[in-house]
């Protein structure tokens, strides 16, 4: 048991966060999506456009869609860049996430709940991208273009996974377009901008943050952990708090906002006294590394 989790190193709100965003992306696609004929684009809409080729082609029916055991198969030779490229954790939470959206997606029907087409794809693509979003956040991703566009920006911050997966998409829209028509391109690719958008505002590795923290005892734990756990550089100076002429320490670093969420849940735990003062969604250029 001890080293599953030492795989994963997940705790009950990572866990939750990827099979409940792993449910929402599945749902957005197989009620939202797939009963419009539309295309998701990344990896998935590529399975998708073969299951709709295959069954021009052979004319095949089946009482479930078989698009997800497609990007399952795909998505295996990625699973090594995932594994090289980004980290073991990362491979692992992702596989484990990408098993269980291949079989939502294979199990849960394509049913169309609202009519209008606008609304699907704008409601299809709030929900998939909090669900892939949530999915990021903890540590995982949904496979395919998810783990090419982690593995790139960690080489280079202009670079986010919601910008390479839009990118990306409209090469696979142009092939749909031509074949089965362009109304359906445009709605595709209006479902593919609300979501990739929905990615990039959610997932917390592609926001970054800076930091003050004020505190009275020590500060050398809350510093141990910026060093040793979160792979940061910190800057610390001594001061006097102007109330009461106390000695304080004050502690500046920059960060991702998933690295922030980690550091605020050690300092609850370290020190109940100090306090942080934090800003999100800087910019940040220079020797800034991204790290998944």
């Amino acid at each position: 048991m001890n080293k599953i989790k030492e795989l994963f190193r997940w705790d009950l709100k990572d866990l939750f966060q990827v099979v409940f965003g792993s449910f929402l992306f599945c749902f957005a696609v197989n009620y939202f999506v797939v009963p419009n004929h539309l295309y998701t684009g990344g990896i998935l809409g590529l399975s998708q456009l073969l299951r709709s080729i295959i069954i021009d082609i052979f004319s095949i029916k089946t009482s479930f869609d078989f698009s997800g055991i497609i990007y399952y198969m795909i998505n295996v030779p990625l699973f090594y860049i995932a594994y090289k490229s980004v980290g073991k954790n990362f491979f692992f939470r992702t596989l484990f996430a990408v098993t269980i959206q291949a079989i939502m997606l294979s199990t849960l029907p394509n049913k169309l709940l609202v009519d209008d087409i606008l609304t699907n794809v704008v409601v299809g693509g709030l929900l998939g991208g909090i669900g892939v979003g949530m999915i990021l956040s903890s540590g995982a991703s949904t496979g395919g273009t998810d783990i090419v566009g982690v593995a790139l920006s960690k080489k280079n911050n202009s670079l986010s996974v919601g910008k390479l997966g839009l990118t990306i998409n409209l090469f696979i829209y142009a092939i749909a377009g031509i074949r089965y028509g362009i109304e359906i391109m445009i709605y595709s690719i209006i479902y593919s901008a609300v979501d990739n958008l929905m990615v990039d505002k959610l997932h917390e590795q592609n926001i970054c943050s800076t930091a003050f923290i004020f505190c009275k005892e020590n500060p050398k734990e809350i510093n141990d952990f910026i060093k040793n756990e979160l792979d940061r550089d910190f800057t610390y100076w001594h001061a006097k708090g102007g109330f009461d002429d106390s000695r304080t320490y004050i502690i500046y670093t920059a960060l991702t906002k998933y690295e922030l969420i980690k550091l605020e849940r050690h300092m609850k735990r370290s020190d109940i006294r100090a306090f942080m003062v934090k800003s999100d969604g800087i910019g940040i250029k220079g020797e800034f590394k991204k790290k998944f």
